[in-house]
């Protein structure tokens, strides 16, 4: 046993496998004055952290879909970089036959977004829906006018358009038999920038623990990278214009992510510490950010979990995987006094 161990150990610098790829391969042996040693071996290329990730994703969407027996998948394509990015996994997972998007436009829908949308689904070759929402809307806010006559119009009205988007994204799951696909983004899951049972409608979210900053790379990389085991077409695949916009939900006039929330580099630096760190606030003023600021987002982390506990699976990039590594309490009276 001891021989085994030994030579495992100095193994580990003589022969590399490939990190996803099943081989065969052959380690030798030679015998020393010292013992026995492994003879240099052939090292396989490891492949650096985005293509990783990259690959991670949709080995795992592959892979669920094989388990699950769904063949086919579709998402809601907004013309943002989060459905892009899905978009892209989905079809270098099970080809751009296999996969379904759906433009669900309201009258907040900008002109560049439909023509952002339009650009990913032809670049990737799906099946692209163009389905408009506002008449469902209109029906929707009649049925609603008694009860809200007399209140302004506020956070009510933006999760009707998103929850209306859910239901004809999972009616037309319903009848062609495809699994839905949701694409929030990890930053959005950890302070719940998402309307449960509108936006995180899904059944998979290949992107559940993957950062919004990191999602911005990860288009660029996807753009300058092919790959084998991608199903999907090489070269530009996400229209620059889609990563460099300024992200919006377009559910009111003129609206940015960044009147809600830090802007991405600033709200993914402190949720890096408060989640992949298990840091306190204290550890977030330590490192330059305000106290105001961390404050908020902790709160925001906190009172998300009840819509985590009921968000789709997805696949697992950290240590600290929401649903999976971190788990907290739905509610409770505990906050870090810090």
């Amino acid at each position: 046993m001891a021989v085994v161990s030994w030579c495992s150990l100095t193994a580990r610098w003589r022969c590399r496998c490939p990190v996803f790829d099943e081989v065969i391969t052959q380690l030798d042996l030679e015998r020393t004055d010292a013992g026995w040693r492994a003879i240099e071996g052939e090292k396989a290329h490891l492949p650096d952290e985005w293509e990783q990730d990259y690959r991670t994703m949709v080995e795992s969407l592959r892979d669920y879909m094989g388990k699950t027996g769904f063949k086919k998948v579709l998402l809601g394509l907004s013309g943002g970089v989060d459905s892009a990015i899905v978009a892209a996994i989905a079809v270098d997972a099970i080809g751009s036959e296999n996969v379904r998007c759906v433009m669900l436009p309201s009258e907040y829908t900008s002109r560049e977004s439909l023509e952002d949308a339009e650009a990913v689904a032809e670049a990737l070759g799906v099946h692209y829906d163009y389905v408009p929402i506002a008449e469902g809307r209109a029906a929707i806010t009649n049925t609603l006018a008694p009860l809200f006559a007399g209140r302004d119009e506020d956070l009510t009205e933006e999760n009707i358009q998103s929850r209306l988007r859910g239901l004809l994204l999972m009616a037309m799951s319903n009848k062609f038999g495809e699994m839905l696909l949701t694409t929030g983004n990890k930053s959005e899951v950890a302070v719940g920038y998402a309307t449960i049972y509108g936006d995180m409608n899904g059944g998979y979210n290949p992107i559940k623990d993957l950062y919004k900053t990191r999602v911005f790379e990860t288009c660029r990389w996807r753009n300058a990278n092919h790959r084998p085991w991608m199903k999907g077409p090489a070269g530009e695949v996400i229209r620059p214009n889609v990563i460099d916009k300024p992200p919006s939900a377009e559910l009111r006039d003129d609206q940015k992510d960044s009147d809600s929330l830090p802007d991405y580099p600033e709200l993914d630096a402190i949720l890096q510490i408060l989640v992949d760190q298990d840091g306190s606030i204290a550890d977030c003023v330590a490192q330059g950010f305000a106290r105001e600021t961390a404050k908020r987002i902790e709160h925001l982390l906190y009172i998300s979990e009840y819509k985590r506990f009921q968000s789709a699976p997805g696949a697992r990039l950290s240590p600290r995987a929401f649903w999976l590594d971190r788990r907290y309490p739905i509610v409770n009276r505990f906050r870090d006094p810090s």
